[in-house]
């Protein structure tokens, strides 16, 4: 069983490996061809660094990059001894080390846990998820973002979204300036995006796998022994992104793969940040293994 868990550890790790350094192979040569069409042969030269340098970035503060899309702030324990206290206990029973704990204002119920390792790794929740859930289902949903800590698949992920962040950078800028000089809704945001949020996408896409949420739900019920409060959990963060759909803006597009659950509405430009699975298909699943039969 330890050699089949060994071998299994290290297909994921090579998945998430291959999946990082094709998205990186792949900003480089967009660069570079970018560079070609501007500038000829030299502009190459000056692509490929400027990719380097979003890479350096991207790698460096990609939990830093994730967190300030979604506004977190660290919590205390005195803060959330509750929260402390959950996360402590489902940590020592996966044998990882604790993480740090961020709080985000956004009233929509969701989480996600950003950084390279398990070593720096962040979990933060909304506000709107400590309201909705109980204290059995907020403990599932924690149990899940610890599965993707102890799934190997933080790495890519972390560092896709650090990426698209840099590449949807000037989108967030033109949205604070316009809001700055006037109210409302920011067009040259929309315009922007709509010409970065491609390629961040693409970025988010090549690193990122549909089938990360499927372990890490599955890993998430076995770590707390309960997959039918995941799957209750889950229906209702499903609800309330249905109901109240956050904007896909540049800000929490470049992250939404990261969360629990997509924060977006099915159509629009946030089906090209859509790397989730089905929530039916992965309810279904999670009673599969509580036992029950479709």
């Amino acid at each position: 069983m330890a050699v089949r868990d060994l071998a299994w550890r290290a297909a994921e790790l090579a998945r998430a490996g291959a999946g990082l350094a094709t998205t990186i192979l792949v900003v480089l040569a967009g660069c570079a061809l970018i560079g070609v069409g501007i500038a000829g042969g030299g502009g190459a030269v000056a692509g490929v660094a400027i990719a380097a340098v979003l890479v350096v970035v991207g790698w460096a503060c990609c939990g830093r990059l994730a967190l300030s899309a979604v506004r977190a702030r660290p919590v205390s324990e005195v803060e959330h001894p509750q929260l402390y206290l959950m996360v402590r206990e489902l940590s020592m029973a996966a044998r990882l080390p604790v993480p740090r704990l961020s709080l985000s204002p956004d009233g929509q119920p969701n989480a996600l846990t950003a950084g390279r390792s398990s070593r720096t790794a962040t979990l933060c929740c909304t506000e709107g998820l400590l309201r909705a859930l109980d204290e059995a289902e907020l403990r599932g949903v924690l149990g899940q973002q610890l599965g993707h800590v102890s799934g190997h698949d933080m790495l890519a992920s972390s560092v896709a979204a650090g990426l698209a962040r840099v590449i949807t950078s000037p989108a967030v800028l033109a949205c604070r300036l316009t809001r700055r000089a006037r109210p409302g809704p920011a067009l040259p945001e929309t315009v922007l995006m709509l010409v970065l949020g491609p390629a961040a996408a693409l970025v988010v896409r090549l690193a990122v796998s549909v089938e990360r949420e499927y372990r890490a739900d599955a890993a998430g019920a076995q770590l707390t022994g309960d997959p039918i409060v995941l799957a209750s959990a889950l229906r209702k963060i499903e609800v309330s992104a249905t109901e109240h759909p956050e904007p896909p803006g540049a800000r929490r597009a470049s992250v939404a793969h990261l969360m629990i659950a997509s924060p977006f509405r099915p159509g629009g430009l946030g089906r090209l940040f859509g790397v989730h699975p089905a929530m039916g298909d992965r309810l279904l699943r999670l009673e599969a293994l509580a036992g029950y039969r479709r």
